[in-house]
């Protein structure tokens, strides 16, 4: 024999249904002791954060959610349940939940669902201490930015620093240096230098010159000593 669903029922599964289908992740509540205006305070804020906040009979969300990317979260649909459907940033949803919670300890934060993977008390904890996704962009733009900004500057200041440190080394020393005057000198002394080193290689030749004057010389006494031929 097949049950059949009463319309009001299944108008609910319908309902969670297209909000899972909607939304991108869930959170799961206990609202026991909660007053109703405690409810209605934060459903208003949920909703600035970007999630609507629903409570529905466990066992319809759970028929509802078979087969789909939020079925994992059916381990805490248990007691009186309230879940937070996130349309927006997940981080602003948990952050809400656990400031709302602080004031108002009543609410317990049972845990979720993200990307079909379920998420704990401590999943959803370190997802509320995360910065919003505005705060992350401002975060990631300035620190693309800042380093543009900086180099640009150091690109400026290189050449007027390196203009004011040459005006400055001209001005300790009493004006620009006189390059070609120091050169000229220098080349002068190495002349006089080497002039000593000219003279000594030509002594030797000289030397040489006088010792075949003196042979020459001597030659026709030689001849003159010997006797004549009969």
């Amino acid at each position: 024999m097949t049950t059949k669903v009463r319309p009001e029922k299944t108008a609910v599964i319908d309902d969670v249904q297209a909000k899972v289908d909607e939304a991108t992740a869930a959170v799961v509540t206990e609202y026991r002791g909660l007053t109703v205006s405690e409810i209605s305070t934060l459903r208003k804020e949920l909703r600035k954060a970007g999630a609507d906040y629903h409570v529905f009979k466990n066992t319809l969300v759970k028929r509802a959610i078979a087969g789909t990317s939020a079925e994992p979260m059916s381990e805490f649909l248990a007691g009186p349940t309230a879940i937070a459907w996130v349309k927006g940033d997940v981080s602003a949803v948990a952050k809400t939940l656990r400031d709302f919670a602080k004031g108002a300890p009543k609410l317990v934060i049972k845990g979720g669902v993200l990307d079909g993977r379920a998420l704990s008390l401590k999943d959803v904890t370190a997802l509320a201490d995360l910065p919003s996704r505005e705060v992350l962009l401002s975060q990631f733009a300035g620190a693309l930015s800042a380093p543009m900004s900086k180099l640009a500057a150091l690109f400026k200041a290189v050449p007027q620093n390196l203009a004011y440190g040459l005006s400055a080394l001209i001005d300790a020393k009493g004006g620009a240096p006189e390059a070609p005057a120091a050169k000229t000198e220098e080349v002068e002394v190495e002349a006089v230098a080497e002039a000593p080193a000219a003279e000594d290689a030509e002594a030797p030749v000289a030397e040489a010159s006088a010792e075949e004057t003196e042979a020459a010389a001597e030659a026709p006494a030689a001849e003159s000593d010997a006797p004549a031929a009969e």
